[in-house]
């Protein structure tokens, strides 16, 4: 062993370090973050930052830019798309099923279990430990905003594209915005920006071949279109269920606020489940960790007809995300090999910077605009960042120890 790889942990190797992990460890680590990720899909790339940028060191904050603002150009849940391109990234396929799986099971087992009636929420929304968790995401997310555009937008140049593309999506909220923005920051970029040498340290190391990449892309397409015409032809209640939330996890994009409506639509009007039971549901999904997109176990375990139970929550629920798994494995390996071309490279500072933008936007709206109700709610989120940006405090310890004093003050 070398001196200067002599004691250095697993997960410390250096930023962007193509040194494969294993499957347990990415597991345990995004378990913890399933557990504990509470705030929405912007709060989540927050904790990602924090976990596996600063934390871990399994990839540079230009790779992970780079990594988020693929996942915001892809449908489906852009915080779980970059979880599974993390796990991806760090152990391979079986790190992208890991990732997946632990960062989404605690949500999905609860609300499976809400649907059977196991837990009570009752009106999750008005609860001060919930409060408390808004609170400490907003200390999560700034810290996220504030670490990136120091690395992202250090110039004039590119904090003026992301000072435009915040003030674009807050006078124009809607998801459709976003990508346009980012698409926007490209272009700019290209024209505007120049970039300096290589930095392999911001590669992302995928290490799936582009054939494969191929496939992947080639199976997304054959779901999107074989499983209606496959649920039509046989008239099979299980083809027609997958088929439901195949299309919503594929056509969606925004994360999972946006996919609820077209979910409502898909499920409500047929009588796939109740209103009243829907409503139920989505305000329970407002109080547990991890992405909104397991709202779908909880239908698929409610359905009215066809499968119901625990096999209509695993249909639901694969078929959901399924679609960002093959965009995910789709995707990767051409883009590492397209942001080392020079153009490419001017473009993506353009996009970073949009990113920033993006992310600053989101951290005032809905983030700090849900987590600071009041002087107290104020006060947990500047005490979380404090604990954070001073004492080095993990987020996940930060977040808990939040949901405990809104318990008892908010």
């Amino acid at each position: 062993m070398s001196a200067d790889t002599a004691g250095t942990a697993p997960g410390d190797e250096g930023p962007g370090t193509a040194h494969p992990g294993t499957v347990r460890e990415v597991f345990v680590a995004f378990l913890k973050l399933g557990l504990t990720s509470f705030g929405g899909p912007v709060a989540h790339l927050g904790y990602f930052r924090e976990a596996f940028v600063q934390r871990r060191r399994w990839l540079s904050d230009a790779a992970y830019a780079d990594l988020v603002a693929l996942c915001q150009f892809l449908p489906g849940p852009a915080s779980s798309q970059v979880g599974m391109a993390l796990g991806l990234q760090r152990a391979g396929i079986g790190g992208l099923i890991a990732a997946w799986f632990a960062f989404t099971m605690p949500s999905a087992l609860i609300l499976v279990a809400f649907a059977f009636g196991v837990a009570a929420f009752g009106d999750a929304a008005g609860t001060g430990w919930l409060q408390g968790l808004k609170a400490a995401a907003v200390a999560v997310v700034a810290q996220a905003v504030l670490g990136m555009a120091r690395t992202l937008t250090p110039d004039a140049r590119r904090a003026t594209i992301a000072a435009a593309g915040a003030v674009v999506v807050l006078l124009v909220p809607h998801p459709a915005v976003q990508v346009a923005v980012i698409a926007a920051g490209a272009l700019v970029g290209l024209a505007w920006l120049r970039p300096g040498p290589m930095d392999d340290g911001g590669g992302l190391g995928i290490r799936v071949s582009r054939r494969v990449g191929a496939g992947a892309l080639a199976l997304f397409a054959a779901l999107l279109i074989g499983l209606p015409i496959a649920a039509a032809a046989t008239g099979d209640a299980a083809l027609k269920l997958a088929d439901t939330f195949y299309r919503a996890g594929a056509l969606v994009f925004g994360g999972g606020h946006v996919v609820l409506p077209l979910l409502e639509a898909e499920t409500v009007p047929n009588g796939l489940v109740a209103h009243d039971t829907f409503l139920a549901g989505y305000g329970a999904a407002q109080a547990v960790p991890g992405p909104l997109f397991t709202f779908a176990g909880y239908l698929g375990a409610s359905a009215t007809t066809g499968p119901t139970g625990v096999l209509g929550a695993a249909i639901a629920l694969l078929a959901i995300f399924l679609p960002a798994a093959l965009l995910a494995v789709g995707a990767l390996p051409f883009w590492d090999r397209l942001r080392r071309a020079t153009s490419a490279r001017s473009a993506l500072m353009g996009v970073n910077a949009a990113v920033v933008g993006i992310l600053a936007a989101a951290l005032y709206d809905p983030v700090f605009t849900q987590g600071v109700t009041s002087t107290g709610s104020l006060a947990v989120a500047i005490a979380v960042f404090v604990a954070q940006r001073a004492w080095n405090v993990p987020a996940w310890a930060a977040v808990i120890a939040a949901g405990v004093v809104g318990y008892f003050v908010l």
